[in-house]
C-alpha cells in the first residue's frame, strides 16, 4: 500500500464521530468491510482483529532489518522469552517465532503517534479542533483523522501512514545518526547536530535524501558514505554542506525539513506546547493506572523528563502535592519547565538520588525536601532507569550484556526506598519501557517474596496484555500486570485510503497492540513497615 498523490479531503468528518472499519489489504482487495463482531477466547474481537490474530504472515514485510544487537545480548533476551514456562505453554516453534517478531517490530515505528492532552488549561474537544487545523497544515491538506482514546480520555492517536514506498531517491544525500534517524521515523525533522554527512555540493535549498547510519561507522563529516544506511525519506537542506560542518556551536536548528518521510506523522516541534505532550500510549496508561486524587501527596521517584510527573498534577486538577525527583540537574530544569509551560503548581522537582531519598533520621524536615520521612506518600511512581529495549523505532543497540543487565540492581534499591515512603494502604506502580524478564516479572516476584505486606492488585485501564511467563508468578498474577507487547500484532501498511472506511473500535485496538514495549505492575502496601 502507498499514499495516493491525490489528496483526499475528508473535512471535518475526519474527527471520526461515526463507526468506521479498517480494511486488511492484501493484492489490492479489501479484506474487511462493515463487520460484526465475532467471539473468540471468550472476548469480542472484530473481524479485523481476528484476521491480525490469526494471519501472522499477512501484512506489510518488514522494510528495515531486525534490531541489531551483539549476540550475547540477543542470546540473553532470546533466553527469557523462550523459558521453560513459556516454551512448556506454547511450543519451542512459536516461543521462538514471537521472539523474532519482537526483535522486527523494534525497528520499526509503532502505527500511531500518541499525544496527552493538558487538561489543567483546555478542553480535550478544544485541544483536538486546534490540532486538526494544524495537521491539516502540515499535510497540505490531506485529512489525517484524530481519536479520542476511549480509556484514556486525555489522550490523542494519529494514525502513521506508510511505510511509503513512491519516494525517488536523490541523487544527493546526507547521513544522520541512528537516534536522529528514529526520531525522523516518528516525525521530527532533521537537526543540524544529528548529520553525520552530506554530499560534497549540498546547497541550501536542495531537494536531499536522507539515510540513517544504523552501524554508527560514517565519520562525521564525510562527504559520501557506502556502509550500512537506512532510506528515511526526502527533504529540503536549510543549510549548504559548509554551513552544517562549520564547527559553530550555535547551529543547533532544523538542517533538514523532511518533506517526503517513508512514515508520515505529524512534527509536533513548538506546535500546541501548552496543550499537548508528545507520550507513548503505555506512558499515559501508567499515571491512568496510578489514579492520583486531588489532596494527596504523591512521589515520582525517576521523574524526567516530566511528562508522568505534569500527567499525575493534571489528574489530581492541580490540587496537592507532587513530588518529583531525578538526579540529573538539567533533567530536573526541564521538569520545571515543563510544569511552568502547562500552568501546573501543585508541583515540586528536586535534584537528587532517588536511592538516598528515605530520611534515617527522625527530626521533621520543616522545608519539604528530600530526603523524606518514611510513610510520607498516599501514592508513588516508580517509573525505574531500565535497560530501554522497548522503545521503537530503534535500529541497532550497542550495549553489552553487563550494560543490559546492570538496572536490576538499581531498580530493587529504588524499589525498597518506595516501599518505605509508601503509606500504609497506599498505592505504588512499578514501570519500565523494557521487554526483560529481569527487570519486569523477575522484579515483581521479587518483590512479593521480599516485603509480604505488598499486595499485587488489578490494574485499571487494562490495555496491555497480561504478564510473561518465566519468574514463577502464578497464572492469576500474571493477569494482573500489564505488558505491552508489540509482537501479538503483525507489522502492516498504512494508507489513506484505508484510514478512510476504517471503525473507530479496530483502529483503537490496534494502536493499543502496536506501540512501544513497556511494562506496568501495581502494588498495595497493607501495613505499617
Amino acid at each position: 500500500m502507498y499514499l495516493r498523490n491525490r489528496e483526499y479531503n475528508l473535512g471535518r468528518a475526519a474527527r471520526f464521530s461515526g463507526p468506521l472499519v479498517v480494511p486488511a489489504r492484501v493484492g489490492g482487495y479489501s479484506l474487511l468491510r462493515r463487520c460484526s463482531l465475532l467471539i473468540r477466547k471468550e472476548k469480542k474481537i472484530t473481524v479485523f482483529q481476528h484476521f491480525f490474530l490469526e494471519n501472522k504472515t499477512i501484512g506489510k514485510m518488514s522494510i528495515f532489518p531486525k534490531i541489531s544487537l551483539r549476540l550475547e545480548v540477543e542470546k540473553y533476551l532470546k533466553e527469557g522469552f523462550m523459558n521453560k514456562e513459556v516454551v512448556s505453554a506454547f511450543g519451542k516453534q512459536e516461543a521462538e517465532r514471537k521472539f523474532e517478531t519482537l526483535l522486527n517490530h523494534l525497528s520499526h515505528p509503532p502505527s500511531f503517534t500518541t499525544v496527552r492532552v493538558n487538561t489543567h488549561l483546555a478542553s480535550v474537544q478544544h485541544v483536538k479542533d486546534l490540532l486538526f487545523d494544524e495537521l491539516q497544515k502540515q499535510f497540505n491538506g490531506l485529512s489525517v483523522p484524530i481519536l479520542q482514546h476511549p480509556d484514556l480520555q486525555d489522550v490523542l492517536l494519529i494514525p502513521v501512514i506508510g511505510p511509503r514506498k513512491n519516494i525517488k531517491k536523490q541523487h544527493c544525500e546526507a547521513v544522520v545518526g541512528a537516534q536522529c534517524g528514529n526520531a525522523v521515523l516518528r516525525g521530527a525533522h532533521v537537526y543540524v547536530p544529528g548529520i553525520v554527512s552530506a554530499s560534497k555540493l549540498m546547497k541550501a535549498g536542495d531537494v536531499i535524501s536522507v539515510y540513517s547510519d544504523i552501524k554508527g561507522k560514517c565519520k562525521k563529516g564525510a562527504k559520501e558514505f557506502d556502509g550500512t544506511k537506512v532510506f528515511l525519506g526526502n527533504g529540503i537542506s536549510e543549510l549548504s554542506r559548509k554551513e552544517i560542518f562549520s564547527g559553530l556551536p550555535e547551529l543547533k536548528g532544523i538542517g533538514i525539513r523532511m518533506t517526503e518521510p517513508i512514515y508520515l506523522s505529524p512534527s509536533f516541534d513548538n506546535v500546541l506546547p501548552s496543550y499537548l505532550f508528545l507520550q507513548n500510549l503505555p506512558s499515559a496508561v501508567v499515571t491512568h493506572v496510578l489514579d492520583p486524587q486531588p489532596g494527596e501527596k504523591i512521589l515520582d521517584l525517576c521523574a524526567a523528563p516530566g511528562g508522568k510527573t505534569t500527567h499525575i498534577a493534571a489528574l489530581m486538577h492541580d490540587q496537592g502535592e507532587v513530588i518529583a525527583l531525578d538526579k540529573i540537574s538539567n533533567k530536573v530544569e526541564k521538569i520545571k519547565q515543563n510544569a511552568l509551560l502547562l500552568g501546573l503548581n501543585s508541583i515540586k522537582a528536586f535534584c537528587f538520588d532517588g536511592t538516598k531519598a528515605l530520611k534515617l533520621s527522625t527530626v521533621k524536615d520543616a522545608e519539604g525536601k528530600p530526603p523524606f520521612l518514611p510513610e510520607s506518600f498516599d501514592r508513588i511512581l516508580l517509573d525505574a532507569p531500565c535497560s530501554g529495549m522497548g522503545q521503537r523505532p530503534n535500529m541497532v543497540c550497542s550495549w553489552t550484556l553487563k550494560e543490559v543487565t546492570s538496572y536490576q540492581p538499581l531498580q530493587r534499591k529504588l524499589f525498597t526506598v518506595a516501599v518505605e515512603l509508601l503509606k500504609p494502604g497506599g498505592v505504588l506502580v512499578y514501570s519500565t519501557c523494557t521487554i526483560t524478564l529481569a527487570e519486569n516479572e523477575e522484579q515483581v516476584a521479587w518483590a512479593l517474596r521480599t516485603f509480604p505486606y505488598l499486595q499485587l492488585q488489578p490494574q485499571e485501564p487494562q490495555i496491555g496484555g497480561e504478564g510473561m511467563m518465566g519468574a514463577g508468578l502464578s497464572l492469576e498474577q500474571l493477569k494482573q500486570l500489564q505488558r505491552f507487547d508489540p509482537s501479538v500484532v503483525p507489522l502492516r501498511d498504512t494508507d489513506i485510503d484505508s484510514l478512510r472506511d476504517a471503525r473507530i473500535e479496530d483502529m483503537i485496538w490496534l494502536a493499543n497492540k502496536d506501540c512501544i514495549g513497556f511494562f506496568i505492575a501495581k502494588f498495595i502496601k497493607c501495613k505499617s513497615t
